[in-house]
């Protein structure tokens, strides 16, 4: 028989061979906790291109608050996913993310100056985890002195992600929630009066055919964005670096040419997913092969081992820069498909460019197990520390 702990340490540091197991297996079903599990890349492409037959809404457990709050963008269907992301979008636009990339530079280069000079640095507390955040905290007008608070939620809201589907709470602490809802409250209305050019100001006034969010929409709005602004793109960077140590070759390849960066983000997205999985519920029976997953069942879609998928991509634990092409599903597919992968990626590029462009070597300073985040969700170290040699001027 198949077990699977989300929780276990050693799955969450390297959850790649129970991959490979499942890919031959998929949809394998685990009585504990109940569900299925999907791992071949075209069948979670068919999940998620199809959101009639795969909900994204499920049932909201009992919890200490009066009123629980509405879903999220993410965890909500057609109609209302669709009201939802059109009202964002108007507030989030391409040629935003584009007009940010001086700013991420300006920022990236700040923390950089103020760690290289001293020959070593932890790549998360200095640079992958405080960079995504100062970013996604300006975009929406938070300020500077509440960045911490604001990074503490964030991590509170990763810590419960995939916890219902081990039988945990997934719910926020009401004591936080209540924290975050008077604080954004207090912002929300300060917008109403007093609009500026950032994102809650936008997503308050953001409306369609004259309708606009209600205050318990924004609440969830800001809180997915909360998370999904930094918390992606903190493991993007992370593993990024952690794959360069591990390939050296292909670190020297893209020295040698940095043009190779972008495709090089990608191969990562691929190789080391940030977020690893996705959960859908089956509104019909659904039949994959000579099994049936029924209706009201929940499915893991593991976008990781999906990404690993030998029959779409070929020797896919090969770590491979150029590879092309790269349909990798880390982005998700579909209604779905993350808003903010462009901020990621972009942000994702500078740091890392600025990173790679201003240290001629980094290595890691032990070959202890690095503290990994507490949900199977995402894929990620809380703490990366390095020894770094910095180029010489270090501002070049």
């Amino acid at each position: 028989m198949v077990s699977f702990t989300p929780s276990d340490p050693a799955f969450l540091e390297n959850p790649f061979p129970f991959y490979k197991m499942g890919l031959a297996m998929s949809p394998l079903f685990l009585p504990n906790p109940g569900m299925w599990l999907v791992f071949g890349y075209q069948d979670c492409m068919a999940i998620l291109k199809d959101n009639q037959t795969w909900s994204s809404e499920f049932q909201r457990p009992q919890n200490t608050m009066e009123t629980p709050p509405p879903p999220s963008m993410l965890g909500s269907d057609p109609p209302r996913h669709a009201r939802l992301r059109g009202l964002v979008s108007q507030a989030f636009t391409p040629r935003m993310v584009d007009a940010l990339e001086p700013r991420i530079r300006e920022i990236a280069d700040e923390l950089l100056t103020a760690k290289l000079p001293s020959g070593s640095m932890d790549l998360v507390h200095d640079l992958a985890d405080p960079l995504p955040v100062i970013v996604i905290a300006e975009i929406l007008g938070i300020p500077s002195a509440d960045r911490t608070k604001f990074k503490r939620w964030s991590d509170t809201v990763v810590a419960l992600l995939g916890a219902g589907t081990s039988g945990g709470d997934s719910e926020l602490p009401a004591a936080t929630f209540s924290e975050m809802r008077e604080y954004f409250n207090a912002m929300v209305e300060e917008r109403r009066a007093h609009p500026r050019a950032d994102l809650i100001s936008g997503l308050v006034a953001a409306e369609i055919d004259g309708e606009k969010l209600n205050f318990d929409e924004l609440l969830q709005m800001l809180i997915l964005l909360l998370v999904a602004g930094n918390e992606t793109t903190t493991n993007l960077i992370g593993n990024a670096v952690l794959e360069f140590i591990a390939h050296p070759e292909q670190l020297d390849r893209l020295r040698a040419d940095m043009s190779l960066l972008p495709a090089a983000i990608e191969e990562v997205l691929r190789f080391n997913s940030p977020v690893q999985a996705t959960v859908r519920r089956a509104t019909r029976d659904v039949q994959f092969g000579d099994k049936t997953i029924a209706q009201g069942q929940q499915a893991v879609v593991w976008l990781a081992s999906a990404n690993r998928d030998g029959a779409v991509f070929p020797e896919p634990g090969t770590f491979d820069i150029t590879r092309a092409p790269n349909r990798h599903l880390s982005f998700g597919l579909g209604i779905h498909f993350c808003l903010g992968a462009p901020l990621a990626r972009l942000e994702a590029k500078v740091a890392l460019e600025e990173f790679l462009l201003r240290t001629s070597h980094f290595e890691r300073t032990d070959s202890e197990l690095l503290p990994r985040l507490p949900t199977f969700i995402m894929h990620g170290v809380r703490s990366l520390p390095l020894a770094v040699t910095a180029k010489v001027p270090a501002s070049v």
